[in-house]
This record gives C-alpha cells, sequence and structure tokens, in this order.
C-alpha cells in the first residue's frame, strides 16, 4: 500500500483533488495511480486529474472548478455563473446548463467541453482573487459576466443577491453596466441593471417584484416596516404598496417550512394584520410565478377592496 499521506494533504488543500503530476511529485508511480483507479479510490474528473476523496455524490463544484483549473493553468479563472455560484449568489435556478464550469483562459476563444465553458475574455488582474484556493472573478467582474450569460430573472435576481450580501453597492451598478458596452449581449442586457433594488431578500421576491414591474405597477417599497399602536416596528413586509395598503410576503421554500418558522412567520402575519392600519397581506409561494396574471389580479383586487 503506497503512503498516501503527502497527495490526500495536498488534496486538503485543494477541495480533494489531485492531478497525476502531483501525484507523481508527492511519490506516487504511474501504476499506483491506476490501481488506485481502478479500486475506484479515486475517481477520474478530467483527464489526468483526480478526486481522491471516497464520496458517493456527485462532486462538489468546487471540486469542478479545481479540476478544471488544473489542467487549463494558472491562468485560468472562474467566471459567470459558476463564480457566482461560488460567492455563493442566489438566481440561478437549477436547470440545462446549471451545473456547467465556466472558465475563462487567456489567448483562447470560446468553446465547449463536457461540463466546460471556456471563454477567451479579457479579465484584468484587479478583477481576479482567490477564495479557498479557487481562482475567480471579484464580486463586480462576476455580475458583469453573469448578466451576459443568464436570462433577465435570473440576472437581476443575482445582482439583488450582491446587494443584499453588501458585495457590490447600488452606486456601482450604472458603472458595471457601461463596462460591458461592446460585449456579446450588453444591449440586451443593458435595462436589466435598472430593475436591481436593494432590500431584496430572496430570488423569490425578487421574481415577484419583476411581475409586478412588468405589469405597471412595481412595489412602492422593499422590506416595509409595519408598527404597533405604539410605533414598535413588529415586521416587516416583503414587498409593500403603503399608499394602497396592501402588503405581500414571499414563502420559498426551505426555512419556512420548518415548525419553527412556520410559527414565526404566523404570528408576523398575524402582527401585519392586526396594525392599526390594517393592511391588507397577500402571501405567494414558487409555484404561484407559474401564475404571473393571477398575481397581479390579487394585487390589483386587494387595491380596489381597500379604495371601495
Amino acid at each position: 500500500m503506497p503512503d498516501l499521506s503527502h497527495v490526500h494533504a495536498l488534496a486538503d488543500s485543494q477541495h480533494g483533488v489531485v492531478s497525476r503530476a502531483q501525484a507523481v511529485e508527492c511519490g506516487l508511480s504511474a501504476g499506483q495511480i491506476d490501481r488506485l483507479i481502478r479500486r475506484h479510490e479515486w475517481r477520474r474528473l478530467r483527464t489526468g486529474v483526480y478526486l481522491v476523496r471516497r464520496d458517493p455524490a456527485p462532486p462538489a463544484l468546487a471540486a469542478r472548478v479545481m479540476a478544471a483549473q488544473l489542467i487549463h493553468g494558472p491562468r485560468a479563472v472562474a467566471v459567470g455563473p459558476t463564480a457566482a455560484r461560488l460567492w455563493r449568489l442566489q438566481g440561478l435556478l437549477r436547470g440545462p446548463g446549471y451545473e456547467y464550469v465556466h472558465l475563462t483562459v487567456a489567448d483562447r476563444g470560446a468553446s465547449a467541453s463536457t461540463g466546460l465553458r471556456l471563454y477567451g475574455w479579457n479579465v484584468e488582474p484587479g478583477e481576479v482573487t482567490l477564495r479557498k484556493g479557487i481562482r475567480l472573478t471579484t464580486p463586480a467582474r462576476t455580475l458583469r459576466d453573469t448578466v451576459l450569460l443568464t436570462d433577465r430573472d435570473s440576472a437581476v435576481s443575482v445582482i439583488d443577491s450582491a446587494l443584499a450580501q453588501g458585495l457590490v453597492d447600488p452606486g456601482d451598478l450604472p458603472a458595471l453596466a457601461a463596462a460591458n458596452t461592446g460585449r456579446v449581449g450588453a444591449p440586451r442586457s443593458r435595462p436589466w441593471w435598472d430593475l436591481a433594488a436593494f432590500g431584496a431578500e430572496s430570488t423569490l421576491e425578487t421574481r415577484l417584484r419583476l411581475i409586478c414591474h412588468d405589469a405597471g405597477i412595481p412595489p412602492e417599497a422593499l422590506q416595509y416596516p409595519v408598527h404597533d399602536s405604539t410605533g414598535t416596528v413588529v415586521g416587516h413586509a416583503d414587498l409593500a404598496w403603503p399608499s394602497w395598503g396592501v402588503v405581500a410576503e414571499a414563502d420559498g421554500h426551505g426555512p419556512h417550512s420548518l415548525p419553527g418558522a412556520l410559527y414565526t412567520d404566523r404570528h408576523r402575519q398575524n402582527s401585519i394584520v392586526t396594525t392599526p392600519d390594517h393592511l391588507t397581506l397577500l402571501r405567494f409561494t414558487w409555484s404561484d410565478l407559474h401564475h404571473p396574471r393571477e398575481i397581479v389580479a390579487m394585487i390589483l383586487e386587494a387595491r380596489n377592496n381597500r379604495t371601495a
């Protein structure tokens, strides 16, 4: 049995991944590497790059990015949707292409291979950083690239997420949009930057807001503070039309499904509807996004009932 301590230590610093050349430098022979692969102790991620941890689950994004960077060298940088996910930005929904690894490689045109998308973009040194050992674009450059590669709702959701996490400031957005001038996809995506809003706390909130925007009834406020009779803030409504006395909550999957969260949500709802303003509260879920006309109709109905 070969001594794997050195190669495993290296892999631990590279999200469980090593190249064949690195394994040889750590003292393993080509035959020993091949036996580890045949015994399924190592898994081939790409030609000459292996995941050395025994993990039955699909390889994590960080491991797949590291494998691609070991293949393409020190100029390979994670960009666009891949960088957005590494920054933990919300808004990119699972679907075709979600698991692609997006890299820019200097002096190379756009190309594709299994699970990999390569670009020849010029990324300035100041637009590249290291995060847990992976080279990726800064948040600002990540947004610039992502809006060119996604649809409108995903792009705005990712920008909203970056704003919510403090990775960019609202005042940065006009310059980021202008910096994309001349790039493929820039004219199509230019109006999307103006749709981003500080205050959206989830992708569902952003997508609900965009439905309302398209219908000509954009929310007047986000995270609208609701007060009780003493003036104490008892909660914040996700979307609000204060002039109509109407507020809306985005009930996404995940934390809201937990019993404690459900109790908190009910308490929050009761606090909103029993305030002196007697606000009309609407609640929408992910499944409701398939019925945008109904969402708009319910908001307008609530408005009309308040003003009748």
